[in-house]
């Protein structure tokens, strides 16, 4: 037996996760499925199980030693199957409860962020009834409007008079009863992953239309992923050092992604965390664990390593 093969074999059987019944069905089955064939082509024992229509009990049938988490949303992402797991005694992958729970919920991850001294815009909540006017005056044109508790951009929109700040509001109602407006960075768009200790070389996101939404991130082939990002040194090492300290602030642990704005002054901005990130064919974890020497395959296996981890963080 090859040592590959052995250590593929210890870690018994793994069910990889994904689907579900979130607003990002659709980007979690292509990430299940890229992560399950990669474990398969390690040779680790591996099925996939959509929870959307026999939730845990099916999952529970299956009898896992480990789970691979790659449902994104909420139901996913949030803290929920994180809990569900920890009572059925089954190690997974990714941060634990609260870092999830924390982690979906944008303005509480802000708040976080802010009570430990770490950079991130302004964001105040909204309402139905909320004073447009006032809304502006505090943050200023452009902002922008998004959902507490969604990913992939869904429900965002970048509002640049206040005329359309209340059907922007509602926009993100649909996909969220939680709906946020914050400050906006003028500036370059910067993700950076991380793996265990590691963090992965950051990359600048750059967009024809400027701004990354769901068709950028999914859908179109005009967004441009730079790697090397184009900073300096130094300052990608701040930068790299200010995502760890991003991630460790919501109690992340396992492998994650932080998504940070760099205004034209040069000052970095927090804007959120990723607990479960993308694994598709388009996604950032994967480009950036590439430019670091990190197959797919290996990147996979890696993050399965990290099963676990949130009982000892």
């Amino acid at each position: 037996m090859s040592t590959q093969m052995a250590q593929a074999q210890q870690f018994g059987k793994v069910v990889v996760v994904y689907g579900g019944t979130s607003a990002e069905r659709e980007v979690s089955l292509k990430s299940g499925a890229a992560v399950l064939e990669a474990l398969q082509r390690k040779g680790v024992d591996a099925c996939g199980y959509d929870p959307r229509d026999n939730g845990l009990v099916g999952l529970e049938q299956l009898n896992p030693a480990i789970v691979f988490v790659a449902l994104h949303g909420r139901g996913g992402e949030d803290g929920t199957l994180q809990g569900a797991l920890e009572l059925l005694n089954i190690p997974y992958t990714g941060s634990g409860v609260l870092a999830s729970a924390l982690g979906m919920d944008k303005q509480r991850t802000k708040q976080v962020w802010s009570a430990v001294g770490l950079p991130t815009p302004e964001s105040i909540m909204l309402d139905a009834g909320a004073d447009w006017s006032a809304v502006v005056a505090q943050l200023g044109l452009p902002l922008i409007v998004k959902p507490v508790h969604e990913g992939s951009t869904l429900g965002i929109s970048i509002v640049k008079s206040q005329a359309a700040l209340e059907a922007a509001y509602h926009e993100a109602a649909k996909f969220d009863a939680r709906v946020m407006a914050e400050r906006f960075v003028v500036g370059e768009e910067y993700t950076v992953a991380l793996l265990g200790n590691q963090v992965l070389p950051a990359i600048r996101v750059e967009v024809p239309g400027g701004f990354y939404d769901y068709e950028a991130k999914y859908i179109a082939n005009t967004t441009q992923y730079h790697l090397p990002c184009g900073l300096p040194s130094a300052q990608e090492a701040e930068l790299a050092l200010l995502c760890q300290q991003a991630f460790a602030a919501v109690g992340g642990v396992g492998w994650g992604r932080v998504d940070v704005m760099r205004d034209n002054e040069g000052q970095f901005w927090l804007i959120e965390v990723n607990t479960v990130p993308g694994m598709t064919d388009h996604s950032l974890v994967p480009q950036a664990a590439a430019h670091a020497g990190i197959g797919f395959d290996d990147l996979v296996l890696q993050i399965l390593t990290t099963a676990g981890e949130q009982f000892t963080a």
